[in-house]
């Protein structure tokens, strides 16, 4: 396994540099796809979230591969490499493992143990596999790191603590102590967008008890559906196009904004206008209550200058960054069962890895226990041929009964080194027992490549997880994990 992982979070970047490097539309497909084109990698999948850029590739250097890699992220975020650097991350082997296993969790989150990434992983593994640039490797990993996250969220009480972002959000806009139900009850909200990240805003916003719920996204058809869904949870859901925004906005005391869009898609003058329409037209609800705004896009959808609107309260990912991290450093009475909680996800999450990392060990050794196999059985279908030459009087049952033998003596043979060399193969720098068993038994490389290539591509009965580079050497100890 040479699986390689580099990235930038809301743990190592500031939000103005995750904001510029966010990528967008078809960045992540892009990225993936390019990937692949270059040397060191075979495998490419992209995880793309409003606080999170990581690119996972299978490499064959592990240096030519963070340079390579690297270099990628700054070309297609357009953030020079220089400024980008000391903000990545780079894991190795079971570290990268370990890494995506924990973001599955949720403990890598800015939220611990949100769920929402567990759909976000699944959609950089779907990309992937639409793209072709996931192979045997990194459709193992992800699907795997499915499983963890849904696991950890079924076995403990993370989920009492996992909030979503929405959720969050909307809880910083409320106040301490007010529950979001209380404070959204019978209140306007509009929410731009109708992607993953806004359906669940409106949703949340739908289960509030918000009186009215307008979804204005740029394709309509997608709003109405939006729309449609929550009908049976707020009494007035409809849908606009996004041009109609500003004619929405003041009627809106909630306002949550999640879009694609690379600009602003509410700047402070299109606030102020609305303020000055709201206080016209809403005397008194204008007077009285704050219009509640909620950013969760990345890059930004609300202008930051709405900060010093007065008559706004605007909460975005920076702000959001801010407050997860002061929530966290706060100790409280309840800290117990939290912390345990966590301490099993982490248990769970290492348990995990050396599972998946046994597996992948073991699987790597499976194209050279297939080739010896299919070698035996060559020298026996030979040795056969050679006998009935000799004895062309044997009839068939004396035949078939010393075929059986010679195929039963062989397989006693093999039996007991075949199932050790899997065993020993799972096992940490267990790679090198299949070098040995290649040149004990003189195996040609291309008949275990063959395999291989075969196993990678699906054609093989009995699978494995193979990631099709057999023979590969040892991945080296040095370079191992951390920051670059």
């Amino acid at each position: 396994m040479s699986l390689l992982v580099i990235g930038l979070s809301h743990r190592t970047a500031p939000v103005s540099v995750l904001e510029r490097a966010s990528l967008v539309g078809e960045g992540p497909a892009k990225l993936a796809q390019d990937t692949l084109v270059a040397e060191p990698a075979t495998e490419a999948a992209v995880l793309a979230t409003c606080n999170r850029i990581e690119l996972y590739a299978d490499v064959d250097k592990f240096h030519a591969g963070v340079a390579e890699l690297s270099t990628l992220l700054a070309q297609h975020t357009g953030v020079d490499l220089d400024e980008l650097t000391p903000y990545l991350y780079v894991h190795y082997e079971d570290r990268a493992v370990h890494h995506l296993f924990s973001v599955a969790c949720g403990l890598d989150s800015m939220v611990v143990g949100e769920g929402q990434i567990l759909g976000q992983i699944k959609d950089a593994l779907a990309l992937g596999q639409e793209l072709h640039t996931a192979g045997r490797l990194l459709n193992d990993l992800f699907q795997q790191a499915l499983r963890v996250g849904k696991r950890a969220h079924s076995e403990t009480g993370i989920d009492k603590a996992g909030q979503s972002l929405v959720t969050f959000g909307l809880e910083q806009l409320a106040g301490a102590g007010t529950p979001v139900a209380d404070w959204a009850a019978g209140r306007r909200a509009l929410v731009i967008g109708a992607g993953s990240m806004s359906s669940l805003a409106a949703t949340t916003l739908a289960r509030a008890g918000v009186a009215e719920l307008v979804i204005a996204n740029r394709t309509l058809d997608r709003a109405r559906r939006l729309a449609e869904s929550l009908a049976g949870l707020v009494d007035d859901a409809h849908a606009v196009p996004r041009d109609r925004v500003p004619d929405e906005l003041p009627y809106a005391d909630i306002v949550v904004s999640c879009t694609g869009a690379t600009g602003l898609v509410l700047t402070a003058d299109m606030l102020r206008e609305a303020l000055d329409r709201r206080a016209q037209d809403r005397p008194a609800a204008g007077a009285a209550e704050t219009v509640a705004l909620l950013d969760l896009a990345m890059p930004r959808d609300i202008d930051a200058a709405a900060h010093r609107v007065a008559g706004l309260r605007l909460v975005d990912i920076e702000s959001l960054a801010e407050a997860a991290a002061t929530v966290s450093d706060q100790p409280t009475t309840s800290a117990g069962p939290m912390a345990a909680d966590v301490d099993q996800v982490r248990a769970i999450v290492s348990s995990e890895v050396s599972a998946f990392g046994a597996a992948q060990r073991a699987a790597h050794i499976t194209p050279t226990v297939v080739a010896l196999r299919t070698m035996a059985a060559d020298v026996v279908a030979g040795e056969i041929a050679r006998l009935d030459g000799r004895l062309p009087d044997l009839d068939e049952r004396q035949r078939a009964e010393i075929t059986q033998t010679v195929r039963r003596v062989v397989d006693k043979l093999l039996h007991a080194p075949t199932v050790r060399v899997k065993q020993l193969a799972s096992t940490p720098g267990g790679a090198g027992y299949a070098d040995a068993l290649r040149e004990l038994f003189d195996l040609d490389p291309q008949a275990v490549a063959a395999v291989s290539r075969a196993d990678t591509n699906g054609t093989r009965p009995n699978g494995g997880g193979d990631t099709g580079r057999p023979g590969a050497a040892a991945v080296p100890n040095d370079p191992k994990r951390g920051r670059a």
